[in-house]
């Protein structure tokens, strides 16, 4: 599992919501993209006040381990705006906002300060007969979307919908001849996310959905009845379909209400993923069901 050293080599502003930065140098070169369009990675931020201070794990045989001694990098997932590989180069896109660990530092980001990252996955997988593809996500969803957009044939028919906060989180997205993308407000951790309503009304109980792929992405809780509606109500495939949850509103709070169940609780929902009944999204299902009636 490799873990890659980098250094920031320029700071974009891309709207009032977001800024890009771009990473080069050291490791970067050895960086293999897996060339689809939601590839995400792990990043490993500086300690200190200083901002150069990157205490790196190394790799074992089962993942990584920080070095003793050193303490351990403050660690979060995001996804990879675009890689040039001719120019040993990787952008990511980060929503700014005044609180947070990787909002904090890209807010702060110049030229020289390092960076880790490990290897790419990705999650966006289309079926070959690929037709028509429905796109749907909030603002921490947008990089991903317009990498998927940049990257889908002149073929696909696509709609695309992206929940910002207002218009001055809009930002200009490749254009695609068979694209049409709608904005709107709301979500975004400033009042209640719409993505399941956006998602509901971009798909019709009753709509003729051959050929169709949809990829929705964004708040993690309001994602939960987009996957029941997709499976349950649509009856959709699993492989006509990707819903990935990218942040949470009170995480941190929400891992000790959930530390805080009892450990009988936790042990039953442990139990779903040690002994599945069904594919891994029916049981992802009763797993945020049951997370939804203990409030979490």
């Amino acid at each position: 599992m490799t873990i890659h050293r980098a250094t920031v080599s320029r700071v974009q502003r891309l709207s009032d919501s977001m800024v890009r930065i771009t990473l080069t140098g050291g490791d970067v070169p050895d960086f293999v993209s897996t060339g689809v369009g939601d590839e995400y990675v792990r990043l490993f931020f500086p300690h200190g006040p200083d901002r150069q201070d990157l205490s790196l794990p190394v790799t074992t045989d089962t993942g990584w381990e920080t070095p003793e001694g050193r303490p351990t990098a403050p660690m979060r997932t995001y996804t990879i705006r675009a890689v040039r590989p001719e120019a040993a180069e990787i952008d990511i896109d980060f929503v700014i906002h005044d609180h947070g660990v990787a909002a904090t530092w890209a807010a702060a980001a110049r030229p020289g300060d390092p960076l880790g990252l490990n290897a790419p996955t990705g999650l966006y997988d289309p079926p070959a007969d690929l037709a028509r593809q429905v796109l749907v996500c909030d603002l921490t969803g947008l990089p991903a979307l317009a990498r998927i957009l940049e990257d889908t044939p002149e073929s696909v028919v696509t709609r695309a919908v992206v929940e910002i906060p207002d218009d001055g989180a809009r930002q200009p997205l490749p254009d695609h001849p068979r694209a049409k993308v709608t904005w709107t407000h709301g979500g975004n951790g400033h009042g209640p996310s719409r993505l399941a309503d956006l998602v509901t009304t971009a798909l019709p109980e009753h709509s003729d959905l051959t050929g169709t792929y949809i990829w929705v992405a964004g708040e993690t809780t309001a994602l939960r009845s987009v996957r029941k509606h997709l499976r349950k109500t649509l009856a959709l495939p699993t492989d006509r379909f990707k819903v990935v949850g990218y942040w949470a509103p009170g995480a941190d709070s929400w891992t000790e209400r959930y530390e805080a169940l009892p450990a009988d609780v936790k042990a039953e929902l442990t139990a779903l993923w040690d002994d599945p009944k069904g594919d891994l999204e029916d049981v992802t299902i009763a797993y945020e069901d049951r997370l939804t009636g203990l409030g979490l």
